[in-house]
């Protein structure tokens, strides 16, 4: 029995290819099917089209070039149907013990007995936090789901990546008053290409007011404290969005036993050719497999782990 650690699409990709390769085994998710997805803002649209998002040989077939949440979250809901994945959904892995051929899986719920353990549990549940002063504050929200509650109101926006751009644009269509704090000298050159002139174009006519080489020095009940290339800045302010992105959960790799790099981007340490990592029998598969250089793995090219990892598991069980 393999264990699947996380119901993304790779851990769904990952129990596909086991299942072609006749190897028993089990998702568990600590919420629901392709939870990340799921807390995307509700109206995003993918960077890649549909076909680089496809698992398990079943096509994707989207409205428009690029596929929505929504569409991601019914095509990834139809593969596991389609190949009837024994999915845990709502269960949390809490531990797990014993070693290569005989783990103990401990969930808040059961305990399993398995053989080999995949860990795919992706990046997005955690954010980046900024360590300033207010940042518990209700107001400050480090993930976005719709514009329509920031109408009318002064909202500054942490980021200058495709989350931040979305959601200043969004928002400022919906009638929010958007500031935008930005530690670099401008919008990143990784923004959606259709996006950035769109972003730029604003800011240049002053519609959406950006603040570059900017770091927020305090966030306080109604307003914000910026430290600016003019000096300080304090400027009204009801809620914010600090965009900053988001991390695996290191915490749990190291409970599971996964050795991290002992450099800034963390990375579990695993053969680059099957995804084991130096615990016998556990791999790493999917986004995590990047640690804190979450935007270097995405989707369409961690795919091929799900198929890397059944070989080296059929292989190892024969």
């Amino acid at each position: 029995m393999v264990i699947i650690v996380g119901a993304g699409p790779i851990g769904l990709a990952t129990g596909i290819a086991l299942k072609q390769r006749n190897v028993p085994f089990k998702i568990i998710e600590r919420g629901c099917l392709v939870n990340s997805i799921y807390n995307y803002p509700k109206d995003m649209t993918f960077f890649s089209t549909s076909d680089r998002l496809e698992i398990g040989g079943i096509p994707f077939i989207s409205h428009g070039h690029k596929p929505t949440r929504r569409e991601a979250m019914e095509y990834y809901r139809r593969a596991a149907e389609s190949y009837e994945l024994p999915v845990h959904l709502y269960e949390e892995v809490q531990n797990i013990n014993g070693k290569d051929g005989n783990y103990t899986v401990v969930t808040d719920k059961d305990e399993y007995a398995a053989s080999k353990i995949v860990v795919s549990t992706g990046f997005y549940d955690i954010a980046r936090e900024m360590d300033v002063p207010g940042e518990e504050l209700p107001k400050v929200n480090h993930y976005y789901d719709e514009a329509h509650a920031y109408a009318w109101q002064d909202l500054l926006i942490v980021g200058a990546g495709n989350s931040a751009v979305d959601a200043a644009l969004e928002t400022y269509r919906t009638g929010a008053n958007v500031t935008m704090a930005i530690r670099g000298d401008g919008i990143k050159e990784t923004v959606k290409y259709w996006v950035k002139p769109d972003i730029e174009n604003r800011i240049k006519k002053n519609e959406i007011k950006a603040y570059f080489n900017t770091e927020v020095v305090e966030f306080r009940e109604k307003e914000v404290v910026l430290d600016t290339p003019e000096g300080e800045k304090i400027i009204p302010n009801d809620f914010v969005l600090a965009l900053t992105g988001y991390k695996p959960n290191f915490k749990l790799m190291r409970k599971f036993g996964i050795e991290l790099s002992d450099d800034e981007k963390m990375m579990p340490i695993y053969d680059s050719e099957t995804l084991e990592t130096k615990r016998d029998g556990m791999y790493v598969a999917g986004v995590v497999c990047g640690g804190m250089d979450t935007s270097s793995l995405f989707i369409e090219n961690t795919r091929v782990h799900a198929r890397h990892i059944a070989d080296d598991i059929q292989q190892k069980l024969a």
